[in-house]
């Protein structure tokens, strides 16, 4: 589509012989969850390195609301253009308070009062039931807490995309259902476009508008979840195999389980 929000074309990463992308080609709608799919190795946290630009691009372009990604930070905020990104292992500072680490993004951006800052901050971790662990360093959390102040950081300068690596990993499959509800539950109140890196298949397909399966460089699907889970098209029944797909798995909310 023309009018995509994010706009990825003929974007290519090798790493010596690996051609790891190698011409991926995808257009992302605004306010949506595309999430993407793969077997190890892919280069699924790479895209999502890429369209950070915290990785260089060999070839093709990224463009966000038209504008290229590989433009300096600033020059982007000044167009009205914001991301984020919620890595896969959190990188919190451990010197930090998780009250700190959530006010990083908003101190290096300048544009608030300190006082604010800290109002902001306490109001995102208190929405997150971390109000008692302002104070609590990295260390001193449980692993579904340190997500959540992760979460928090991500959305604290009101992205208008944000970029999720394997954002559950390390957790058993009920915090992992409370990390997809955070997801769902604020892309609904802030309306951000979100691109998730994730291997719970099918588990994250329920927050999920679209899919993207990589394999051997290329986007080989992209579409509706249902879609990719009722195929008959032999690649793709092989993939859901060996990820070990099992439509028994089910769905069970997330019923106030501590993350």
């Amino acid at each position: 589509m023309s009018d995509a929000f994010l706009k990825i074309a003929g974007l290519k990463k090798h790493f010596a012989d690996a051609k790891v992308l190698d011409g991926i080609d995808l257009d992302i709608e605004r306010g949506r969850v595309t999430t993407v799919v793969g077997k190890s190795g892919m280069g699924k946290s790479v895209l999502l390195k890429c369209i950070a630009d915290i990785i260089q691009r060999d070839a093709g372009s990224i463009e966000l609301e038209g504008k290229p990604i590989s433009q300096s930070r600033r020059r982007l905020k000044q167009a009205g253009v914001t991301f984020s990104y919620m890595f896969q292992n959190n990188a919190l500072f451990d010197s930090l308070t998780a009250l700190d680490n959530v006010a990083l993004p908003l101190l290096e951006a300048g544009q608030i009062k300190k006082s604010e800052i800290r109002d902001k901050v306490v109001d995102m971790l208190t929405q997150l039931d971390l109000a008692n662990s302002l104070d609590r360093y990295p260390g001193e959390l449980s692993g579904g807490m340190q997500k959540r102040v992760a979460f928090a950081r991500a959305l604290i300068t009101d992205p208008q995309l944000v970029l999720f690596d394997e954002p559950t990993t390390g957790l058993d499959p009920e915090r992992k259902f409370g990390i997809f509800d955070l997801i769902s539950e604020y892309r609904e109140k802030y309306g951000f476009t979100a691109i998730l890196v994730s291997h719970d298949i099918p588990e994250v397909f329920d927050i999920s508008d679209h899919v993207a399966w990589l394999d051997s460089g290329k986007v080989r699907f992209f579409g509706d979840p249902k879609e990719l889970l009722e195929s008959k098209q032999e690649d793709v029944v092989e993939f859901l195999n060996k990820a070990k797909f099992s439509p028994t798995k089910g769905r069970v909310p997330n019923q106030g389980v501590a993350l």
